[in-house]
């Protein structure tokens, strides 16, 4: 017997090296061998890749990013997740090894006269050991669960750093929004003023008779329409500045109080030259997104490696040793040792279905896992097909809107010149300042437009997220 135990030990230690279940494969996907060609990223990629929102070269930006980092709700809420995950992943490896139990036992116990030969008696029993039990992962069934829980543990992980990439986004967005309507903000009040001395001036034309009422009643509905407008545009701001507080953890007391981000203009931001060049098969990679699919993926295939070892017999083994005597002073006595070995196999005979039925459930969730995955890939691609449009458009619409903007300045440089002359009524002169507003309101709404590509543009090449070396 001492002899068979050595090979059995052996024996149960190869078994435990082999897992049930299929191992883990990449799906394969047919990915693009490269981007379109009507638009060329940067040759270089950006040492500060990582911080792509450095980029734009604001300082208040910078700062917001900064705390929305560490105070923000949802990624607070992620790093907890991670604790769990993690925590977790500590149960499952603990599994895989023995426990060790002590074991404290008194009693006292009496014999009644009626069932002993030597007549009544009382008993004292005292024991002191310690525990071994340990079980052998001959199917690899605590291995899956450890591979399941180092899979989710980097779900998490990834999960988190998709999460932070998209709060910096939306930071960065929803600044470059809180600039562009304070900018059309500044402009109307500054149209509001113009066309306030202009009512002025026709009211004085209209005192002394070189004007009629209604050129006087054009010039105050054209001042009324401005002022209009201030209102709302005022609203937007405010509530613009509420929003970002909200990204950037900001408490209810600091919601409430008076809003400061600065003085940094939308004009005065940097726009970047270009973008780190990223192969297509590289984003599989870089998007944390996407990584965190593929790491639930994993997860739910070891899940169907568990299943199956579940309806596979569990070989325990088991060890006492310890000291037992009648009298408390009598412990740790050489007579008092004792010990024991035990092995358990377990395993279910008739369950009716249940393992075939988790078995079943687990491999259906590794399919969705799957599907999960292959959309999570296709949505990304196709944000990057998006983002890539979008950033060429915008650069073409800013410049567009430039153009415009300059030629109604001009317009409207000739129309006050030949209105002061007789040579054009008011009604001209008012149509060019209406459209040279709406321009200069277009072309703010563009510079914008233009900002948010890019950031977008780099967040849907997975910018804010690098592998761990």
């Amino acid at each position: 017997m001492r002899k068979a135990m050595p090979v059995l030990l052996l024996s149960t230690a190869l078994l435990a090296g082999c897992a049930v279940g299929p191992d883990y494969r990449a799906p394969a996907l047919d990915l693009p061998e490269q981007w379109p060609d009507h638009v060329l990223l940067g040759d270089e990629a950006r040492a500060d890749w990582q911080q792509w929102w450095r980029q734009f070269e604001d300082p208040h930006l910078d700062a917001l990013v900064a705390r929305a980092v560490d105070d923000n709700l949802e990624l607070r809420l992620q790093l907890a997740r991670i604790q769990e995950a993690r925590a977790r992943l500590g149960l499952a490896r603990a599994e895989q090894l023995p426990s060790v139990n002590a074991q404290a036992e008194a009693s006292r116990e009496r014999t009644p006269g009626t069932l002993s030969p030597f007549g009544e008696s009382t008993d004292n029993t005292f024991s002191l050991a310690g525990v071994l039990d340990y079980e052998l992962d001959l199917w690899g069934r605590l291995a899956r669960e450890r591979e399941a829980a180092e899979a989710q543990l980097e779900q998490s992980a990834f999960a988190h750093d998709a999460v932070r990439l998209n709060v910096i986004a939306d930071v960065v967005a929803t600044y470059f929004d809180l600039r562009s309507a304070q900018r059309q903000l500044r402009i109307t009040e500054a149209t509001a003023e113009s066309r306030e001395e202009t009512f002025r001036l026709e009211q004085l034309r209209f005192d002394v008779g070189e004007s009629d009422e209604l050129a006087l009643r054009q010039a105050q509905s054209e001042l009324e329409s401005t002022l209009a407008q201030l209102p709302s545009q005022r609203e937007r701001v405010r509530v613009l500045e509420g929003a970002l507080g909200l990204l950037v953890g900001m408490t209810p007391a600091e919601l409430m109080a008076e809003l400061d981000y600065g003085d940094t203009r939308l004009e005065a931001i940097a726009l970047p030259d270009g973008v780190p060049a990223v192969l297509p098969s590289a984003l599989l990679a870089r998007r944390p997104d996407i990584r965190s699919a593929e790491a639930g993926l994993i997860a739910a295939n070891a899940g169907i490696g568990v299943a199956e070892a579940s309806r596979l017999p569990r070989f325990n083994l088991g060890g006492l040793l310890g000291t037992a005597a009648g009298d408390a002073g009598d412990l740790f006595t050489s007579a008092a040792g004792t010990w024991g070995l035990s092995a358990t196999v377990m395993g279910p005979l008739f369950d009716f279905g249940r393992s075939a039925s988790r078995i079943d459930t687990a491999e259906a969730l590794a399919e969705q896992a799957e599907i999960q995955y292959r959309a999570t890939v296709a949505q990304a691609f196709n944000e990057v097909r998006n983002a890539l449009v979008t950033y060429e458009t915008s650069g073409e619409r800013v410049e567009a809107t430039r153009h415009q903007v300059a030629a109604f300045e001009r317009t409207l440089e000739l129309a006050e010149v030949r209105y002061r002359e007789g040579f054009v009524g008011f009604i001209e002169l008012l149509d060019a300042q209406r459209a040279l507003l709406a321009a200069e309101l277009a072309l703010s709404e563009a510079m914008r437009d233009r900002l948010t590509a890019t950031a977008t543009l780099f967040k849907a090449l997975g910018g804010g997220w690098q592998v761990d070396g």
